[in-house]
């Protein structure tokens, strides 16, 4: 089997950079996330690959948080597109785990399938290659064996690589972009016998068979009364969830020129669900956190045939209310419909 050495991980990232715009779990200052490693400074930066994962998952690297899409000039009555923003330099995403690849899978079917496939998405996408971290100790948040998601043999790996101890990884190759990456740092990687971990209990599980049909009933059901009240609203959970994808589109003009821009919004803000002539059909607060929870438990599922949800635990993290979804379906199983 490929081992990757411990000593030999940031010689690994450097090989791979020199094709690439690397991505890697960081702890910079108080932010933990995936930056680019041309950004990386060991004086302030610590790579964070033995760490179960990190707070702002790596799905801005694929769906950016802010993107231009084309720019324009106006002539008399006319409109010229006259530059489009599609960026597709190579991009590896070096260390994330199970769940957010999942994440990124919920993406691919979102802006591939159901006859659209979106132009901007698809050019950053097919060019990354995703180097999955396999987990074998889940976290006290982590539930994403109880959503379908296995945490150490993920599917649409391109490349799999295990801690097998001392911060030494197994490096298994899973697609052709995974062996093109390999050929790269065949040098770097050594030939050994090793044994993988075995996987431990979750400590937090939820039983989600059932819910999504059971929430066609539910949507006047008075629980969500009672536990939207804690709920501020602030959307923190949107945007450290990795599928969570909605977005806003806006122009910027200056003059006769121009440029149309995609951004990430929330459903949890009132005005993203604000009508041009003043009607909002979720004016309350109770609605628009009735319809995060339909979206990923329901809606979702129905049209996609799995829920929007990968088990990663972030959410319930960093909600400054206590809000937690685990506790959402358990409420939904118990409920009298």
């Amino acid at each position: 089997m490929k081992v990757m050495k411990k000593a030999k991980v940031e010689k690994v990232i450097e090989a791979l950079a020199k094709e690439h715009d690397v991505y890697v779990p960081i702890q910079r200052g108080a932010q933990t996330g995936f930056f680019s490693y041309r950004t990386y400074n060991e004086d302030y930066d610590d790579i964070m690959l033995d760490t179960l994962n990190v707070y702002q998952p790596p799905k801005s690297i694929v769906f950016p948080q802010t993107e231009k899409m084309y720019g324009f000039k106006s002539e008399g009555q006319k409109i010229n597109i006259d530059q489009v923003f599609e960026e597709s330099e190579p991009k590896i995403i070096f260390g994330l785990r199970s769940c957010d690849l999942k994440a990124i899978d919920y993406l691919d079917e979102l802006f591939f399938t159901k006859s659209y496939e979106d132009e901007f998405y698809r050019a950053r996408r097919k060019s990354t290659v995703m180097i999955v971290n396999a987990c074998y100790n889940p976290g006290t948040s982590c539930f994403c064996d109880s959503m379908g998601v296995s945490p150490n043999e993920p599917e649409n790996a391109d490349v799999l690589i295990h801690d097998i101890g001392e911060g030494d990884f197994a490096w298994e190759a899973k697609s052709d972009k995974g062996e093109a990456v390999t050929e790269l740092i065949k040098d770097l990687l050594e030939e050994q016998e090793a044994t993988l971990p075995t996987l431990k209990n979750f400590k937090r599980k939820v039983d989600y068979e059932g819910v999504a049909e059971k929430l066609k009933d539910m949507f006047d059901h008075p629980m969500w009364e009672d536990m939207s009240y804690p709920c501020h609203n602030c959307g923190i959970c949107t945007y450290m969830c990795p599928t969570c994808y909605c977005f806003d589109i806006q122009v910027k003009t200056a003059g006769e020129e121009g440029y149309r821009f995609r951004c990430w919004d929330s459903c949890m803000y009132r005005e993203y669900s604000q009508m041009a002539g003043g009607h909002n059909p979720r004016e309350l607060d109770k609605e628009r956190f009735r319809n995060r929870f339909l979206h990923k438990l329901q809606f979702f599922q129905e049209r996609y045939g799995e829920p929007l949800c990968t088990g990663c635990g972030r959410c319930i993290v960093v909600c400054p209310a206590g809000v937690s979804i685990i506790k959402v379906i358990e409420k939904v199983k118990e409920a009298d419909v």
